[in-house]
């Protein structure tokens, strides 16, 4: 997405985060339009419907399907860049033993906090705090003004009243006076109540009370919250929310009822966007969520509206399931993403490596791969190059002694390791 040209403008340390990241196994998702290259298909047909369908209010669930190592991360932080881009609030947000999709009270948190769109910082209490400096941005409001700016809020369609009401005590909080004998500190401390309330924070009924918030966030109400949330990011300047939700398939390694009940929170958020406006939520599996018995098919509610997902031959850009293991980079692709790699490595330890690990080596690298019927591991060939490189910048030769059979085996050695750390605690079985 971005050319050698912007590539050169990395400063070393952006460029070494990008390296480190990598070595880990990581995406350093702020950085991935500096070494994204192919699937413009995906890419493009998913512009496309971010542009002239989601901002128009449209909405869609896709499952973006690929094995370990395809890109699934680095595809959905493709995707977040094409959606801030276009002018959408976006949060990106991994799934996890401590955000399981079972609790989906505990993912509308996570999507709190890792909210990005057209403001400073990340997370809700950044949005609110422009929103707030925007409405004082000529002349701080009246209480006439805020008592019309509350109607407006509350009579947005699809607006929760609590979360109306929210908005209004903190701009109460925020333009309104002191009374007399209150202090500063008294009034923080109640912005701070609010803050926590709309970041899904454990705040008590009683506290909230004075407000004019009756209900605490919990999982009756979160998809409620969640589509206020859109509702104000709207009503602020986005063109509505898009979510991206990772690693759903830790959902496999949980107890039956655990994974009903995440199944279940799925099967509610599709149906929800049938009837939702300027939303998007993006769902990343490997295949075995759509094949293995503890996957999809184990819940009839879910696998009834899913079943067909995936089971024609020929690939749909348009269709719900973006299949990455069915469109990998070619070798050709493979090979321009090491160039972009070699170049972050140069500017990240500033030396010069096109000699030490030519084109040809890069060439060497996807043919050893192919031959193992490995070229569509992505990660693969990544945690290569970046191990070629550091040996290289070191002062070894790679060229010489590198036996690549032995250096793809141990390499992926080295991802198999990680995949099993990542499975792991094999949680709530």
């Amino acid at each position: 997405m971005k050319t050698m040209e912007e590539l050169d403008q990395l400063k070393p340390f952006q460029a070494r985060s990008i390296i480190e990241e990598l070595r880990k196994g990581s995406v350093p998702a702020e950085y991935v339009p500096f070494f994204t290259v192919g699937r413009d298909n995906w890419l493009t047909f998913i512009q496309d419907d971010l542009a002239n369908y989601i901002a128009e209010g449209g909405a869609k669930v896709r499952f973006l399907s690929g094995d370990y190592g395809d890109g699934k991360t680095h595809f959905m932080s493709v995707i977040q860049h094409l959606a801030l881009q276009e002018g959408f609030g976006v949060s990106f947000v991994v799934l996890t033993r401590e955000i399981p999709i079972h609790k989906f009270e505990a993912v509308y948190q996570a999507i709190t906090q890792q909210l990005h769109g057209r403001f400073e910082g990340i997370g809700i209490r950044n949005l609110l705090r422009q929103w707030l400096d925007t409405l004082a941005e000529k002349e701080e409001p009246s209480l006439a003004q805020l008592a019309d700016m509350a109607e407006t809020l509350r009579n947005l369609p699809g607006m929760n009243i609590n979360f109306a009401n929210a908005l209004t005590a903190l701009a109460h909080n925020r333009f309104v006076p002191l009374e007399e004998g209150e202090e500063q500190e008294e009034r923080d401390a109640a912005q701070e109540i609010i803050f926590h309330w709309f970041e899904g924070g454990k705040v008590t009924k009683r506290e909230l009370k004075p407000f004019g918030i009756f209900e605490v966030v919990n999982k009756s109400n979160s998809k409620q919250l969640l589509n206020s949330l859109n509702v104000f990011l709207r009503h602020f300047g986005h063109k509505g929310l898009i979510l991206l939700l990772d690693e759903l398939e830790t959902v496999i390694a949980q107890s039956a009822s655990m994974r009903n009940a995440a199944y279940e929170n799925v099967r509610l958020l599709i149906d929800n966007s049938e009837h939702a406006e300027y939303f998007h939520i993006f769902f990343s599996i490997i295949p075995d969520v759509l094949l293995s018995e503890k996957g999809f098919k184990s819940y009839d509610a879910l696998w009834s509206r899913v079943r067909s997902i995936g089971q024609k031959k020929k690939l749909n850009y348009r269709g719900v399931l973006i299949d990455l293991h069915r469109t990998p980079l070619t070798t050709k692709e493979l090979i321009k993403l090491g160039r972009c790699l070699r170049r972050i490595h140069e500017i990240s330890y500033r030396w010069e490596a096109e000699d030490s690990v030519p084109d040809k080596l890069l060439e060497d690298v996807c043919t050893n791969q192919e031959k193992m019927g490995l070229l569509s591991e992505v990660r693969l060939f990544i945690k290569q190059l970046i191990s070629i490189l550091d040996m290289a910048e070191q002062g070894e030769t790679p060229t010489e002694d590198l036996d690549l059979a032995q250096h793809v085996v141990s390499s992926q050695q080295e991802m198999d390791q990680e995949k099993v750390e990542q499975l792991q605690p094999s949680w709530d079985k």
